[in-house]
């Protein structure tokens, strides 16, 4: 005999044993005893007779089914990012993001320092986007004491002649890369920055002036095969230089890659645009690049339409992840100032290298000196 009681059931029979079995039969073998009764009953044909009978008293448990946690990827990168984010903090100091330039009337500007054509000058450049303590130590290096008024005034008959003496004291121009340093070992230039900044165009570029203008041996290796057509693009203007192509995806076959082209005089890296505020993205390029890490020099490619609180982010993030050695700027055919590539330099200390001022290749990029960026300040594009 069998009864229900909500979660308890009771068993009835004869035999202890057989109500034990009867019951984990049915409910498994996890079944709860809570307790039993043991009834003796007179019979009344026999009142000297008695007879035994049991209750057993049971409980079903509720299996527990160990259930595979369900994963949210989201929150688990997230997490990974912040641990990241946590570590790069450790062992880097990070650029002070710049508040956004505002231009100052003359009454607000400090200039008692200055004079005369000195101040004419330095309003320009605010004027342009520079920032005002950086457009006053470019004017303060081209000036000499004005011994009537005994303040500062341009010591050059021109703005250009001043521009360019005081870019090129306060900015460092870099364009041979060490290339003949040490002839026993090849140079590896990394091309690293945002997506759409113009790495791929710009690198065989460099490439082409490599080759034609320096006579060197080049080789290229492209890390970008996320791109739609990226691969495709590199390996035309590749077959266009005749120069060795590889295409890879992993450190181990990057590292096996570039001891093949240790003959080489210089070997190029293209890599995958990566937005500089997707911290996994971007470790996933320095995980493939850690196999040439001991060789590389990384070029941070910026394109002159970023704000310079952006591109000061830009580096940052960039430097967390990579050696960043150089800065190449593109797209100032596309821009209205030059007023970054003067910021971005001072702010940052890393020399600058190439200019990149149109689409074709090889001919729109130019290597950038104190001359050429002057004459993007006073409107004389040069061909």
């Amino acid at each position: 005999m069998q009864t229900n009681n909500s979660e308890v059931k009771i068993y009835e029979g004869e035999n202890l044993q057989e109500l034990i079995y009867k019951a984990k039969e049915e409910l498994g073998e996890n079944v709860k005893i809570l307790h039993y009764e043991e009834i003796v009953e007179k019979s009344w044909w026999f009142p000297f007779r008695k007879k035994k009978k049991f209750k057993l008293f049971v409980e079903k448990q509720e299996e527990v089914q160990k259930q595979t946690p369900e994963i949210n990827f989201d929150e688990l990168l997230s997490k990974v990012e912040e641990m990241i984010e946590e570590k790069i903090k450790m062992v880097y100091q990070p650029i002070e993001v710049p508040e956004c330039n505002v231009y100052k009337a003359s009454s607000e500007l400090d200039l008692e320092e200055f004079t005369g054509e000195s101040i004419d000058l330095i309003h320009m450049l605010i004027k342009k986007g520079v920032e005002p303590e950086y457009a006053k130590e470019i004017v303060r290096s081209s000036c000499g004491l004005d011994i009537d008024t005994n303040k500062l005034d341009l010591t050059f008959s021109t703005f250009e002649e001043a521009l360019i003496n005081g870019f090129k004291e306060n900015i460092s121009f870099f364009n041979n890369f060490d290339l003949s340093a040490d002839e026993s070992k090849f140079k590896v230039l990394t091309f690293v920055g945002p997506t759409g900044v113009g790495k791929t165009t710009n690198l065989f570029k460099i490439a082409s002036d490599f080759i034609l203008n320096k006579n060197l041996k080049v080789g290229v290796i492209s890390t970008d095969t996320f791109k739609v057509g990226a691969v495709e693009q590199a390996r035309f203007y590749a077959n266009v230089l005749n120069i060795p192509f590889y295409t890879l995806s992993d450190y181990k076959n990057l590292r096996k890659t570039l001891l093949e082209l240790s003959n080489m005089d210089v070997v190029l890296i293209d890599t995958v645009g990566r937005s500089h505020y997707d911290s996994w993205r971007l470790a996933e390029i320095k995980e493939i690049l850690k196999g040439g890490m001991e060789w590389l020099d990384c070029i941070l490619t910026i394109s002159c339409n970023y704000s310079y609180t952006e591109a000061i982010n830009v580096v940052n993030k960039y430097k967390s992840y990579f050696p960043v050695r150089y800065l190449l700027f593109t797209k100032i055919d596309e821009s209205s100032n030059p007023s970054l590539i003067v910021n971005l330099a001072m702010k940052t200390k890393l020399p600058v290298t190439y200019i990149s001022v149109g689409q074709r290749v090889p001919e729109d990029i130019k290597i950038l000196t104190p001359k050429l960026l002057a004459s993007y300040f006073l409107e004389e594009m040069h061909e």
